[in-house]
């Protein structure tokens, strides 16, 4: 026997190490089995198993899936309802600009058949003052005896010259009224007086204005056949006719009136010229 066998060994008993296995399966939710051997177990016992299951990848992979397919869905559907708003509201504006477009040509015929009407109840006013203008130039020649010795216009005797240029205004009266008109059948009131000095070989200025200082200013109390009436200033005269005799002219007054036959009194001149 060894002188040592009595000695107790000092070494601690050999333990088999502990044997782990661990399977996982990480790809289609396979089962995985860790087998785990306890350390403290002697040598023939049987290695104890556990068997525990993974969660699986794929399930939460799949939960994405369908949340982004919901929300493309969702994304798809929105863009389907702003196209179908944006499409009511442009069928919308265009039916408001229809409508507009159809408001505006009905009130532009409306306004040109309210303007025709006014034009012919001016027009049809105006023939009836001409027609009873004229009966009254009918009747005044009738009282005088003869349509020549009718432009002296009773007291006032117009003769030579002067009666000619009478004679020609007097036969104007009843004509339209348009401004720059110098005839033969529509006047304004300077191309009248122009028209009628030219009849007797006299060249006068084309305005009002002008006309106004063509020749000697004379006074209203000593007025003359053929004599040239101003309204206005005498150089800015704005209106203008031809004295007649017996109180009354001859003008191409305004576009309702036209050419007249007018006494003193129904609109007192501010000066007269006298050219002849």
């Amino acid at each position: 026997m060894s002188h040592t066998a009595h000695i107790p060994s000092h070494r601690k008993p050999r333990r088999r190490a502990s044997k782990v296995a661990f399977r996982a399966g990480v790809a289609g939710g396979v089962l995985s089995t860790i087998a785990v051997a306890g350390a403290a177990a002697p040598a023939n016992a049987e290695p104890v198993t556990e068997t525990i299951e993974m969660p699986t990848l794929t399930s939460g992979l799949a939960g994405s899936f369908e949340r982004s397919a919901d929300a493309t869905q969702q994304i798809a559907l929105d863009i389907e309802s702003r196209a179908q708003e944006d499409a009511a509201a442009t069928k919308a504006a265009e039916t408001a600009k229809k409508a507009q477009a159809e408001a505006e040509r009905t009130a532009k015929e409306k306004k040109k058949k309210a303007e025709e009407e006014a034009r012919a109840k001016a027009a049809s006013a105006e023939r009836a003052s001409r027609s009873a203008e004229r009966t009254t130039l009918a009747t005044a020649s009738k009282s005088t005896g003869s349509g020549d010795r009718a432009a002296s216009s009773g007291t006032s005797q117009a003769t030579g010259s002067a009666a000619a240029l009478v004679s020609f205004v007097k036969a104007q009266v009843g004509d339209a009224y348009v401004m720059g008109g110098t005839g033969p059948n529509a006047w304004d009131c300077s191309g009248l007086v122009q028209a009628a000095y030219r009849q007797i070989g006299i060249d006068l200025p084309r305005v009002s204005g002008d006309q106004s200082t063509a020749g000697t200013q004379v006074s209203l109390s000593n007025l003359q056949p053929g004599d040239i009436l101003y309204w206005g200033g005498a150089g800015s005269a704005y209106h203008v006719g031809v004295y007649v005799g017996d109180g009354q002219f001859v003008g191409a007054q305004n576009p309702s009136s036209g050419v007249v036959l007018r006494s003193l009194d129904w609109d007192q001149p501010s000066g007269a010229v006298r050219v002849l």
